[in-house]
């Protein structure tokens, strides 16, 4: 997608698009809905076929070539075809977007074929294959992030018992307490069983399937999912010489570049601002990655265009429950120096007596020393996923919480009560604060 940027604002410019793999336009993101749907071909998620690019974008793009060694005195790339040929390419501008890849333990077992992960398009098509050629009737996810809970969904609709298990004891410490009880209630209403605490030994293979082995627990499986999280893809930069930020990514100034003045990096291997606290973050998403990836393409050609930061704003869906935020928890807030003030309150989703509202958790944080609005978690069965997009416009222009509470949001009784949850939640928090 930068590279097609880059085309348009300036078609004279030799672009050179090495890839690894042979997919170079999809959504991640819908993978694990579309292992949920055996009628759904995964080619669906394919946004921009490669020739596609070739073709009208005028891209000299090379799939099925990987990128090993930088060498930026020389100004050259080194790599190797997946067909085993050696390669070079000089450049004037290097834009590195490695992204980022899923954590695999070193453990016994973790490299069994019945054990995945799923962060690429061929792994999601190796996922989707394996549930339908085999009898799966058992899955243990390993983790318990976004990924691994939007797999939850994606199991059990296609017949598959799903168990969870991770080392850490909290089942979602990023959210807050209450809000962690209501997903923790409907996994277990749709039949997930949850083993939080729980370290894992290894994994050994079995007559049929495999076996997780923690401490004190042992979970048979036809298939695990390793979803322990992601990490940057920044081992060739560092090895490069370039500063590396947060997590171990790709250190970058808001014009995206890296402590190479002629190299830039973005996506999920580079680190950016948090609008709120102002300091480096490592927040691995879709649009922070495409966003960052068109500043690129137009200070490249010529456009400075740096970039605010993010807010972290995110938002998933398990089972029948959406789960949104934006900003800092509460954690967050003190460890960015912050004095914060949360609050809880359960709200509806509709005006009172109408048909169909559910009730809406939202937990508010603010600062009590200067009355800033720092962040927001919401979960519910509707309204949750687009309501947290006021939040993220609120931390943008660094809103206090007395002044967001008196945002004229709108209202009718299908969608809301006159007073909207994130109102109630903000009056309540300006009493505390």
């Amino acid at each position: 997608m930068q590279a097609g940027q880059k085309k348009r604002k300036n078609p004279d410019i030799d672009v050179v698009v090495l890839e690894q793999t042979y997919d170079v336009s999809y959504s991640a993101c819908g993978m694990p809905y579309n292992i949920a749907d055996p009628e759904r071909d995964m080619e669906k998620l394919v946004v921009r076929k490669a020739q596609v690019f070739i073709e009208k974008n005028k891209i000299n793009l090379l799939t099925g070539h990987r990128v090993t060694a930088i060498d930026n005195n020389a100004k050259k790339v080194f790599g190797v075809t997946l067909g085993g040929e050696n390669f070079c390419f000089n450049y004037d501008k290097l834009l590195i977007a490695t992204g980022a890849f899923p954590v695999i333990s070193d453990l016994p077992g973790f490299d069994l074929p019945q054990v995945m992960a799923l962060k690429s398009l061929e792994q999601g098509k190796h996922i989707k294959a394996y549930i339908q050629q085999n009898p799966i009737k058992k899955a243990v996810i390993i983790g318990m992030g976004y990924i691994a809970l939007e797999m939850c969904e994606s199991f059990a609709k296609r017949g598959v018992k799903v168990s969870m298990v991770k080392p850490g004891s909290v089942f979602l410490p990023w959210l807050a307490h209450g809000l962690a009880d209501v997903i923790y209630e409907e996994l277990s209403e749709k039949g997930v069983d949850i083993y939080s605490g729980h370290t894992i030994e290894k994994i050994e293979p079995l007559d049929k399937g495999v076996q997780v082995v923690c401490e004190n627990l042992a979970l048979e499986a036809d298939m695990v999912l390793v979803a322990f999280g992601v990490k940057p893809c920044s081992e060739m930069a560092q090895h490069a010489g370039f500063d590396l930020g947060i997590s171990d990514s790709i250190a970058v100034d808001r014009h995206l570049k890296t402590s190479d003045k002629d190299i830039y990096a973005a996506g999920d291997c580079a680190d950016t601002f948090h609008v709120v606290t102002g300091d480096k973050c490592w927040i691995p998403l879709a649009l922070i990655a495409n966003r960052a990836g068109w500043a690129v393409a137009d200070n490249v050609t010529g456009t400075p265009t740096p970039i605010q930061g993010v807010a972290g704003t995110s938002v998933f869906k398990v089972f029948s429950l959406e789960v949104a935020r934006s900003g800092l928890n509460f954690k967050e807030a003190v460890e960015a120096g912050f004095d914060p003030v949360e609050n809880s309150v359960k709200t509806r989703s509709r005006a009172y007596g109408h048909p169909g509202s559910t009730p809406v958790y939202i937990n508010m944080v603010g600062d009590k020393k200067t009355g800033r609005l720092l962040g927001t978690q919401m979960v519910g069965k509707e309204g949750v996923a687009h309501r947290i997009n006021a939040i993220a416009v609120a931390l943008y222009n660094k809103m206090s919480v007395a002044d967001f509470s008196q945002t004229d949001l709108a209202y009718a009784p299908p969608f809301g009560p006159v007073w909207d949850p994130l109102l109630t939640a903000a009056n309540q928090l300006v009493k505390k604060i």
